[in-house]
């Protein structure tokens, strides 16, 4: 079954556990409802297994940030821990099943093409305990309704957290010209998309109109193919962008590259990272990268670790987080090129986005109305 790379690494591990907002529990009569209360006795081994998505482990963001928050909780308890890469989405339910029938505790699936391959997974294998980051099965985007008793979904509010960095793009560009790379053309990474434009709109409506008529933005359809986000990046840089904020995984790599080359020939461009401090896990592009958009999947691996240790895995639940929850925001490193009058600027969005006086676009319609 483990025909795929597995890592093996047995750690000791613990939280610094983020409080999670739960919300829209369903009533199913899934067998795993009483399975979900195994306590873990102090000292007991924790089998978590984690499946990557497509762009691998060392992705230096969306991957490698769940696999830090398992990391992190091994520094208190005592965590057996492997994990599979995926290189495509038809390995999502092999790899799945080798874990779940390995014994884990509980198995990540990181990413949200994986919605399909846990639904059939949690439902041939109703005593696991699965946590999938990035999609639920109650939104209405999907085709399914019911989620899953065995099943915990964690999801962002990735739209609240671009608005802010878009807000640093609007007040940083000096041709009005600001991009947007994503991975693939899907709702979740169009909220970063919309998000991100509404933040520039909000501060440099000029520099917005590319983006919400679309003209500035470009998928690669991958999250791993490091060329792709370097090419679409010198297009961009080439119809005039200065400041390129992408949501692709390994193909932001790409998009370093790109601006690290025109920053050495002359020009003044940045790059906006994601998922975490691109500045800090690519420190070979920390003076091209202007900020970048935190989204704490560390946080949530590490919380349902614990969780389980606990015997308080949340089955049938969506945890959601937001800026008000600080599952999103900006990296610490902003402040190295980032001038102190803008950083008060994204201050007064954030504030007034948790107070509710300004809802960031999360759809195309919503981006279309934004003021």
């Amino acid at each position: 079954m483990f025909n795929k790379k597995l890592v093996a690494m047995t750690l000791a591990v613990t939280m610094v556990a983020a409080g999670f907002v739960g919300c829209g529990k369903k009533e199913n009569n899934n067998a795993a409802k009483n399975n979900n209360k195994k306590v873990v006795e102090k000292g007991e081994e924790v089998k978590v297994g984690l499946v990557t998505d497509e762009g691998g482990v060392n992705d230096k963001s969306f991957n490698q940030s769940a696999d830090t928050g398992i990391k992190e909780a091994g520094k208190s308890l005592n965590v057996k821990y492997n994990f599979i890469e995926s290189q495509s989405k038809e390995d999502y339910a092999e790899n799945l099943e080798a874990l779940i029938d390995d014994g884990k505790d509980v198995v990540f699936a990181v990413g949200f093409q994986m919605g399909d391959a846990v639904a059939n997974m949690s439902a041939k294998y109703e005593n696991a305990k699965i946590a999938i980051i990035d999609f639920a099965y109650e939104d209405p985007t999907t085709e399914e309704k019911e989620q899953p008793a065995n099943v915990h979904s964690i999801v962002f509010k990735e739209h609240e957290g671009s608005f802010l960095v878009g807000v640093i793009a609007g007040l940083t560009t000096t041709t009005n010209r600001v991009g947007f790379i994503g991975g693939k053309d899907f709702p979740l990474i169009n909220r970063f998309e919309y998000g991100f434009a509404a933040g520039v709109m909000s501060v440099n409506p000029e520099a917005g109109k590319p983006l919400v008529s679309r003209e500035a933005v470009k998928y690669a359809d991958s999250f791993s193919e490091v060329n792709k986000g370097y090419e679409i990046a010198k297009a961009l840089y080439d119809e005039g962008c200065d400041v390129i904020y992408h949501a692709a995984g390994g193909v932001g790599i790409g998009l370093f590259k790109a601006t690290a080359e025109l920053r050495e020939a002359g020009k003044e461009v940045w790059a906006i990272g994601v998922d975490m401090d691109q500045a800090v896990t690519l420190p070979e592009y920390k003076d091209v990268i202007l900020s970048s958009m935190i989204k704490r999947v560390d946080t949530a691996t590490n919380s349902v670790v614990n969780d389980i240790a606990k015997g308080e895995f949340k089955g049938g639940e969506v945890t959601a987080l937001g800026l008000k929850e600080e599952g999103v925001g900006i990296s610490e490193s902003s402040k190295e090129h980032v001038s102190e009058e803008t950083l008060a600027k994204v201050e007064e969005a954030k504030k007034a986005i948790i107070a509710g006086e300004i809802v960031v676009p999360s759809t195309e319609e919503e981006l279309k109305a934004f003021k």
